[in-house]
């Protein structure tokens, strides 16, 4: 039975070289993008590189609630199950920007907008947990987060804007809050999903798009290709030998240092609380899914 995995923003830089690469090892590739033309072109680019690959494009913009429980709707009209969530896609604006629901754009688009669709989709990852047996099968969860969440400070009043607007501190933040998340899901899940993080190196990627052209040009030197993190992205998704494992954090590049502001659970279990209020989700127990107390 092939494998089904969605990936958000998989239409261009890292996402298209995981695309690409889970295509070849035989999964259906769902592309969740937020520009259908570039989702349409990748789409045609996966197919004349793997001739005969399943990839279904779907509308997701990350910075709306309303479209990511759109998303899930029309997900949830074709598949039964979800195998993998790539959490992929991210912004880096370099004038403050804010989301639909008024959250500074990269907190609400990078760090809450995964959250909230990593918890609607978890009924239908229980499904493939549950394939075997209950908590017998192998869903699993991939976040990218980055090295640069070692300069990230969760400070949740700058959740809806800062003053000033400092492009780097909003990013760290965005960034530290995927690892965390990835790291209270890993102590949260029921048997048979698994969490894991990775920073996929300093990768000439669109996510520059908006830096002055003269910083990307001291950038571009010490950045590396795609393909060695779209590969490691594929393996922690579907790859027999990561099945089970939980809660890691991985590098393309070396140093892997991890902030230990990441591994404070009291830390992570804060954000977790208010990012469920902030995203009107049931928080996960360990369970599955279970209501606030009021």
């Amino acid at each position: 039975m092939r494998k089904i995995v969605v990936i958000t923003g998989g239409n261009s830089g890292i996402g298209l070289s995981m695309a690409h690469e889970l295509a070849r090892q035989g999964a259906i590739v769902c592309l969740a993008c937020r520009d259908q033309g570039k989702a349409a072109s990748a789409r045609a680019e996966i197919l004349q590189r793997t001739p005969g690959a399943q990839v279904e494009l779907y509308k997701l913009d990350l910075s709306s609630f309303a479209a990511i429980h759109a998303f899930v709707h029309a997900f949830a009209q074709r598949h039964d199950r979800l195998d993998a969530l790539i959490n992929n896609a991210g912004a880096v604006p370099i004038r403050q920007q804010f989301t639909q629901e008024g959250f500074e754009l990269q907190f609400g688009g990078n760090y809450l907008g995964p959250f909230l669709l990593t918890h609607l989709l978890m009924p239908l990852l229980q499904v493939s947990a549950d394939a075997d047996g209950p908590g017998q099968g192998d869903a699993r969860i991939v976040h990218l987060s980055s090295i640069a969440h070692n300069l990230g400070r969760i400070d949740l009043d700058t959740a809806k804007g800062r003053t000033p607007y400092r492009v780097l501190p909003a990013y760290a933040q965005s960034k530290l809050g995927n690892l965390m998340f990835s790291n209270a899901l890993a102590r949260k899940l029921p048997a048979g999903i698994t969490s894991q993080a990775m920073h996929p190196g300093g990768v000439a990627s669109p996510i520059y798009r908006e830096l002055p052209r003269w910083q990307y040009a001291v950038m571009r030197p010490f950045l590396i290709g795609p393909e060695r993190p779209g590969k490691l992205a594929a393996e922690l998704a579907i790859g027999s030998s990561r099945r089970g494992e939980t809660g890691g954090y991985f590098s393309i590049q070396h140093p892997r240092i991890v902030s230990r502001f990441a591994k404070d659970q009291a830390l992570q279990e804060a954000l977790y609380q208010q990012s469920c209020i902030w995203a009107e989700v049931p928080a996960l127990s360990g369970q599955g899914l279970t209501r606030r107390a009021a």
